[in-house]
Formats: C-alpha cells, structure tokens, sequence
C-alpha cells in the first residue's frame, strides 16, 4: 500500500559485492534491466567507493534557520524549508549515482558481508546480504540487531527474484528515511496532502500510467514536477478547495473576466500560469492556452488535478534523463568487460 508521497524520488544506484567476479557477472544478466547498479569483486574497493562519496543530497540545504525575525528567543527557535531546493534536486546530473542499496555476498575471505556493512559510513544505505545455509543464524542475528535489512540465500531457486523484489523494497525504504523529516514538516502545511493515503495511491497510478521514474515537490503551483525515463516532463497539478479559493480571488483581483471565473468554477479545468507563480496575470485576456483539462479526486477532502506534459518556465532543458544514464552505465561496464 502507498502511504504517502514521497517530496521526491529518483532512480539510484545499487551496489554489489562479492569476492566472485564470474557471479557478479552472471548475476547482472538477471538483474531488473532498469536498474543502475556497480559491481565490485573486492570489498576494500568498494568501501572505499561507498565512504567517499558525499551523503549531501540538495546543492541547497533544505532546513536552515530562519533569520528573518522580529524578535529574537533562545527558546523559540524556528527553522525555515526550502522547498524550491527539493525541486532543483531534478538539475543535480549525478543524483542517479547516489548508492541507495548494498547487496553483499556473507563469505568473503578479505571481509566477511556483516563486517562490511558494519563499516559503511552512511546510515541511510539499506544492506542486503547474500548467505549460504552455514551463514544463516549469523544473517538473522544481525538482522534482529539491526545491522542488515535484509539476508536471502544465496543458493536457492528463486534467489534472484527474491533478491530484485528486495532490492525494490530496500529502495523505497531508503526514500522513506531520507524524506521522513521533511514530510513531517510539509504535512502541516499546503502540503499536507502527501500524507492523503488515498491520494498517493491515486498518484501512483497516474505515474505508473505515464512512466514516471523521478518526481520532485513542485511549487506555485503546488504538486509534483514528474519525469519518465527519456526526460519527458509533466507537471502534476493539485488543488484543493482551499487553494483553488486562493486562486479564484486573486484572479478577481487581477480583473480576470467572468468567462475565465466562469470555466474555474466548472472544475473542468485547471491554469497553469507559469509567467506568474500560478496566479492569474494581470491585464491577461487570452487566458485559454493557459487552462487543462482537471479531474476530480477524493481521498481525505476533495481535490482537482490537472497533468501538463511539457510544463514551460521551469528551465528543463539540460535535465538529464535515467535512460541516458543507463546507456553511460552499460558503456562503463562493457568497457571493463573488455579491457584486458
């Protein structure tokens, strides 16, 4: 069940140790072929991979302090969210090469699996560890300690099938941990529909539905900006009654005309304004090309959305699409295939 929506999301990188290199090989051909992964047959290497990379995830920081005060009280600290850095999240080029899942073989002889993951720095990587039947009571007991999420046996029939539905699972969990204190902040705010059970689960069917890969918290108007897997954008607008009451009252004050007031309160279609924030621009007549079609949806209270593919103003043209990245990946790996 989908119980919530993620501020954002975007296909990462799964990591995959083990001291046999015609498995590692082998393993790859079966893997889910959307997946970016990297192999590594010597687990120094690959630590030394996963704990040099930066766990910084926003070129902007999403909470900092907020200065902008009248009063100043030790006792009373307030935090300000940037969420435009949740969007500008999608303009990061190697957002995909961030390491979200290791899957690590237990029976090294350089360092056995539990050590391994025992050294790696950054807590919010999942860790899933491969056993033969001898490691088992080891696997468990480091599961119930919490040191690994999950152990799969290496050896039986279903391994690998297994082994991608946990890896799908694992990457979901490491988004749950990264997006869990922003979440909670946005769930009091305009935002709150994120926590709409009912309405995530709708959501997730309208990007299953178009492919969607990527989505990043969007603003004014509120929503998601989507991306499918060759870099197509659409931006999934969403309005309560609330704020679509905000929208028409500033369009009266703008001197919208009455047949633009007229087609909002039909709820058969949504603006999207992208020269002015989301609201009705001033002097604006020719507001037709500026509407799409809206459906409505009711999960925790009512709400309208609109999808616009291709949304203008949100300077996308230099996003990197995760099929692009894909092909970078499968060149990498062919040229390490080849080379002596």
């Amino acid at each position: 069940m989908t119980k919530a929506i993620q501020p954002f999301s975007y296909p990462t990188t799964v990591a995959f140790v083990d001291d046999s290199a015609a498995f590692l090989s082998n393993l790859s051909l079966q893997l889910d072929p959307d997946l970016a992964f990297r192999l590594f047959s010597s687990p120094s290497e690959a630590l030394k991979f996963l704990n040099g990379r930066t766990h910084d995830r926003a070129a902007e920081p999403i909470f900092s302090p907020y200065l902008d005060r009248t009063e100043e009280n030790d006792a009373h600290q307030v935090i300000a969210m940037r969420v435009d850095a949740i969007r500008s999240l999608v303009h990061n080029a190697s957002r995909f090469e961030s390491v979200s899942v290791v899957v690590v073989d237990y029976d090294m002889p350089e360092l056995n699996g539990m050590e391994f993951c025992r050294r790696i720095t950054d807590p919010s990587i999942r860790k899933i560890v491969l056993t033969g039947k001898a490691d088992e009571h080891v696997a468990v007991k480091s599961f119930n300690e919490g040191l690994i999420d999950r152990f799969i046996r290496k050896h039986e029939v279903d391994a690998v099938e297994t082994l991608n539905q946990a890896i799908d699972d694992m990457q979901r969990a490491y988004f749950d941990r990264c997006c869990s204190t922003v979440l909670d902040a946005l769930a009091v705010s305009e935002y709150a529909f994120l926590k709409d059970h009912a309405l995530a689960a709708h959501v997730k069917g309208i990007a299953d539905s178009l492919g969607i890969v990527e989505h990043y918290l969007s603003y004014q108007p509120h929503g998601l900006l989507m991306f499918d897997g060759v870099g197509t954008a659409y931006l999934l607008v969403i309005h309560t009654d609330e704020s679509l009451r905000g929208v028409r009252e500033i369009a009266v004050e703008q001197g919208a005309p009455i047949s633009f007031l007229a087609e909002l309160d039909s709820r058969r279609s949504l603006p999207y304004f992208w020269r002015t924030e989301g609201y009705y621009p001033s002097q604006c007549m020719e507001w037709q090309p500026y509407m799409h079609p809206a459906s409505e949806f009711h999960g925790d209270r009512r709400y309208l959305y609109a999808v616009v593919k291709k949304p203008a103003g949100l300077a996308l043209d230099n996003v990197l699409p995760y099929d692009r990245h894909l092909d970078q990946l499968d060149r990498e790996i062919q040229a390490a295939w080849d080379s002596p």
